[in-house]
Order: structure tokens, then C-alpha cells, then sequence
């Protein structure tokens, strides 16, 4: 080994365009920056949706209605997932974690439990919210509710 044949390391280099290294670099003067402007001087910084003093899509887009930030948002589980689930494993209680073992819902999700489908087993059910008629098959299969 020799100070001719001497290389960097594997991957130790980038293989990137230096700008602003004289103006035989091809990328010196303005150094890519262009003319003038503000975009030109060092320091600045755009805001995000800025499109060059046009007027930003944000604002050209009509705002409509209402949203709520108080709303609280329910994963609904309808009682013929349940009944599918009960026989499915031999459950006697469905809860919140029962619902996220099986991919129903999630850690921080609040459940409510919906009326579609038939429920035939007695199962104890336990969640954030039930619809009434969801409430009325769960009950009149001989299962009990617990609200969260």
C-alpha cells in the first residue's frame, strides 16, 4: 500500500453537489439561490402552504359547517360480530380487551355496541355505549350489559 492506491471507506462518502466552492464548481456566485429576493438571503423561511404571494389553497377553499371539538368518536360493533366472536371462541364476557386481541378495536378506541344482527348466546358485554336496540337482544338473549 502506497499513498497512490489509497481510497476512502465503503459508504464513507457522499456523493452529493457541493454548492458555493467557487465558480469552477459550476455551482458557485448565487450558489443555486438565484438573484435578489428574499429567498436569496440567509435566514428565511416560508410558511407552510405559502405559494408565492398567490392566494393559498387553504383559503380559496369555502369552509362549511361545524366541527365539534368536544365530539367524542365510538367503534362500532355490531351484535352479529359479537355473536360470531362468542361462538367462535366460547366466550361468556366480551370486554375491551376481548374486542383488541381479536383486531376490533383499538388501545385508546371508545366502543359502542350496535343493534344489526342477532345475538342467541347470554354473554356479558361491556363497553363505552349501547344503542337501545342493541341493549333489548343482549337482554332478551339472557346476557347482562356493563356500561364503561
Amino acid at each position: 500500500m502506497n499513498l497512490s492506491n489509497l481510497k476512502p471507506a465503503e459508504g464513507s462518502t457522499k456523493n452529493r453537489k457541493r454548492i458555493g466552492r467557487g465558480t469552477g464548481s459550476g455551482r458557485g456566485g448565487t450558489s443555486t439561490r438565484g438573484h435578489k429576493g428574499a429567498g436569496s438571503r440567509s435566514g428565511t423561511s416560508t410558511k407552510v402552504g405559502f405559494e408565492g404571494g398567490q392566494m393559498p389553497l387553504q383559503r380559496r377553499v369555502p369552509k362549511v359547517g361545524f366541527k365539534n371539538p368536544n365530539r367524542v368518536e365510538y367503534t362500532g360493533v355490531n351484535l352479529d360480530v359479537l355473536q360470531d366472536l362468542v361462538t367462535k371462541y366460547s366466550l361468556t364476557v366480551v370486554d375491551l380487551e376481548t374486542l383488541k386481541e381479536h383486531g376490533l378495536a383499538s388501545r385508546n378506541d371508545q366502543v359502542k355496541i350496535l343493534g344489526r344482527g342477532e345475538l342467541t348466546a347470554k354473554v356479558e358485554v361491556k363497553a363505552h355505549a349501547f344503542t337501545a336496540t342493541a341493549q333489548k337482544a343482549i337482554e332478551a338473549a339472557g346476557g347482562t350489559i356493563v356500561k364503561l
